[in-house]
């Protein structure tokens, strides 16, 4: 949130050139004009919130279209005690391969359902090849908080009836990192096992909006602040409850090894640093990983978001088989 007090730092307009180092495809994303931010509609605004919400589906269905890559697989519908999930399993797939990814999609935790949350997941996870179970879970205006995350512990728990705990990974993106984180830290509470690892990409970690990046990021990134999404998520709730705000749950209790992610130009960059700091603080083994120059959408899939993503899939592979 802005800080208007009188030892705020002032800082004169600037104007901020693409790195002559970036791959090109970094390149091109980066000298995209700037989006405005839009404004959101009033919290009582039910037929707004979801016309806004339809527009930014389009959107970001068309940006992660050209990233999904050509793999074979299967994608069925899993419906559990209400809620709806996607098991998408690649060609070749056995039962003897032990490895599944929860996965949870991004989205401003308003947005990103339906064709769009398997549209995002296949872009996000194709390349692991292994079986992944991603939520479609239940979001605003309709279902406010705890929907969403009451769907993804159906899935995780319903994950544990198939497989042992180290067997499983949970990740997510943006919302879908502060959904898997989330997850842990509720089935942590609730007495259940914890997963092999968490994978963290650009988590939105504090709804709140404290951190420094969110000031100084600001007009560097397109996304723009959330705040007003966030009330609509959190439905009256405090924003900074520990399942809705995970950055300000107690790690100290348990969490699993996590891979982390963000870039120098990242709204949320102060939301992955922190939780990374505050990992390491707990004694929980925690990697963090930042890209040069990237915003939170990254850098148009160019090399530097294929070496994060070669980063990532190493660390999974590493959890799964016990290291």
């Amino acid at each position: 949130m802005t800080d208007n007090s009188d030892n705020a730092l002032r800082v004169p307009e600037r104007v901020v050139p693409v790195p002559a180092h970036a791959s090109e495809q970094a390149k091109a994303a980066l000298a995209q004009p700037m989006p405005r931010a839009g404004t959101y509609p009033a919290l009582d605004d039910n037929a707004g919130w979801k016309a806004h919400i339809a527009m930014m589906d389009e959107n970001v269905s068309a940006m992660f279209a050209g990233r999904m890559g050509d793999f074979a697989h299967t994608l069925t519908e899993w419906r559990e005690d209400g809620a709806l999930a996607y098991d998408i399993r690649p060609e070749g797939w056995s039962d003897s391969d032990r490895r599944v990814y929860l996965y949870i999609h991004g989205g401003a935790l308003i947005m990103g359902g339906g064709e769009v949350c398997k549209t995002m997941t296949l872009a996000a996870t194709g390349s692991y090849n292994v079986r992944v179970v991603t939520v479609d879970y239940r979001m605003p205006p309709d279902h406010p908080y705890p929907a969403s995350l009451d769907d993804c512990m159906v899935f995780y728990r319903a994950l544990l009836r198939d497989y042992h705990p180290h067997e499983i990974i949970i990740g997510g993106g943006s919302a879908g990192g502060n959904l898997a984180a989330a997850t842990i830290l509720r089935a942590r509470d609730e007495g259940l096992p914890l997963p092999a690892a968490a994978i963290l990409m650009s988590p939105e970690l504090d709804l709140t909006e404290s951190g420094d990046s969110h000031q100084t990021n600001a007009g560097l990134d397109s996304m723009g602040s959330l705040i007003q999404a966030n009330l609509l998520y959190a439905g009256g709730h405090d924003l900074t409850a520990p399942y809705i705000s995970p950055l300000f749950g107690d790690m100290t209790k348990g969490f699993p090894p996590t891979f982390l992610s963000t870039g120098t130009r990242d709204l949320f960059l102060s939301n992955t640093v922190r939780m990374h700091r505050k990992l390491r603080n707990a004694g929980i083994h925690a990697e963090l990983h930042i890209k040069e120059a990237a915003p939170h959408a990254g850098l148009g899939g160019g090399r530097e978001d294929q070496e994060i993503e070669i980063e990532a899939r190493g660390f999974c592979k590493a959890r799964w088989a016990g290291r």
